[in-house]
């Protein structure tokens, strides 16, 4: 058994509003992604890492990366986020068991979630990490709040997502890259193939805005290990 993870940096993280992508920013003398890198080196069932990056910063990250007691290669993505995650898939082993794609900007994760949530899509075919929303969630019709949800159904998708490689595969083989694609579970529901949840046991920040910067700087300056 093999796992393959793909940690997906090829995004413009336009909404941080920084010129440098989000997941090349430094902190404490190193890029976010590299963070992100060290969780799942650290993960035991993953066998092999693909980093997907924008054509302009491949060469830049490949003279980054860590000597790693597993294989790390960096590859250039696409337009999209769906599109760098198929060039992702274009590269791992073709032999790999599963799958485990997972966002850059992410580099909160907690190593014995991404093992739950391999061992979980080892048994099921597809898993896809979840938390649990905190606020009360309403929807909005014509400025006015509509109807009120019923939260305790309701969860963030997070990643890492993990799917057997044949599953994910056919997934993409299928899918129309012309329309929004929110992520990769998506492409796995729409086969008609049953995911499943895995609890978070952090709260598995992302990334996205110039807040959510400096609390990842707090965050690794408290606990560097995280």
């Amino acid at each position: 058994m093999s796992v393959s993870a793909i940690i997906v940096a090829a995004g413009a993280g336009r909404r941080l509003g920084s010129e440098t992508p989000k997941q090349f920013i430094e902190i404490h003398s190193r890029p976010l992604v590299l963070y992100t890198l060290d969780k799942f080196l650290d993960a035991r069932q993953v066998s092999e890492i693909v980093v997907v990056s924008a054509r302009d910063w491949v060469d830049w990250l490949e003279e980054r990366l860590p000597n790693a007691s597993k294989p790390v290669s960096v590859v250039e993505g696409g337009l999209t986020r769906a599109e760098s995650v198929f060039c992702g898939l274009s590269t791992v082993a073709r032999n790999c068991t599963a799958v485990a794609i997972h966002d850059a900007a992410r580099p909160f994760v907690a190593v014995k979630d991404i093992e739950a949530t391999i061992q979980k899509a080892l048994e099921t075919g597809a898993a896809c990490l979840v938390g649990e929303v905190a606020d009360s969630l309403k929807t909005v019709t014509y400025g006015e709040i509509s109807a009120t949800l019923d939260r305790s159904r309701i969860r963030r998708a997070l990643t890492p997502q993990v799917f057997r490689t044949e599953i994910i595969r056919r997934a993409f083989a299928l899918a129309d890259f012309e329309q929004e694609i929110p992520d990769d579970s998506f492409l796995v529901e729409k086969l008609g193939y049953p995911v499943a949840t895995v609890e978070a046991s952090t709260v598995n920040l992302k990334v996205t805005y110039p807040e959510d910067l400096v609390l990842a700087r707090l965050l690794l300056s408290e606990v560097p290990s995280l």
